[in-house]
């Protein structure tokens, strides 16, 4: 039976694997690969690995030892190192490979976005546009934060940590999706004056962009990093038709 990898921890790493299961989960075997970073994943349907596989060489040797035929990279879009690493792994095992890609927000009117490049430039802006902060940046972004003077930070983490994410941060938990009602609630009732946000795309998070919008609050939008080249889709449909055809191919 032909094999499938789904690079995931995403929503539409879920809903991919859902689908393919209903649609030709009788022509083909899934694989979710999760990197572990909480402790409480939600499993998508299939078989499921948990951690990294120690760069593009281990990906190699487990796309080889594990005989998989088709890749599907439906990693976060600021997951940057493990798109990297699946691109050359597959082009050494001579794999296909396709990447799902959710597209990026769009300003709209009453958006007052201010688009920098990484989390140290945004920062080393904080401090023109606000003083109460609301960070919801990936884990790995966070410590650019650290030691803003006069700056109040508000992180949201999936789950609750061992040890503070930011020494001197406040920090809730929760994990999408997020109402926008609800956003709007938690910005009032902490008084932020400043969002900052990556460019994540999709409707899990989008709630707080609309509730910053409504309350008339800067976002400080990490822009997008360039997607690793090759075939891309935007939509879970057209990828499975993608799958679909390469089990005809075969």
């Amino acid at each position: 039976m032909t094999r499938l990898l789904i690079l995931g921890g995403t929503g539409e790493a879920a809903a991919l694997a859902e689908a393919v299961q209903q649609r030709i989960g009788d022509r083909i075997e899934t694989i979710s690969s999760l990197a572990g970073r909480t402790r409480r994943p939600c499993a998508p349907p299939g078989e499921v690995r948990t951690g990294g596989f120690g760069g593009p060489d281990g990906l190699v040797r487990y796309l080889r030892e594990t005989r998989i035929d088709i890749v599907v990279d439906a990693t976060h879009p600021y997951a940057t190192q493990i798109s990297a690493n699946a691109r050359k792994a597959c082009e050494a095992a001579g794999v296909p490979r396709l990447l799902l890609l959710r597209p990026p927000w769009e300003m709209q009117a009453g958006d007052n976005w201010i688009v920098v490049s990484d989390a140290a430039e945004a920062a080393r802006r904080v401090p023109e546009f606000g003083s109460r902060v609301f960070l919801t940046l990936g884990s790995g972004d966070v410590s650019a934060f650290a030691g803003l003077a006069g700056v109040f930070l508000l992180l949201r983490v999936a789950e609750a940590p061992d040890r503070p994410p930011l020494p001197g941060a406040e920090w809730i938990a929760g994990r999408g999706p997020f109402r926008e009602a609800d956003e709007r609630r938690l910005l009032t009732e902490w008084r932020i004056d400043l969002l900052v946000s990556r460019n994540s795309g999709g409707t899990a998070t989008v709630g707080k962009i609309a509730a910053a919008r409504g309350l008339a609050i800067p976002v400080i939008m990490l822009e997008r990093p360039a997607p690793e080249p090759g075939a891309c889709m935007c939509n879970i449909e057209e990828t499975v038709e993608w799958i679909a055809g390469k089990l005809a191919w075969r």
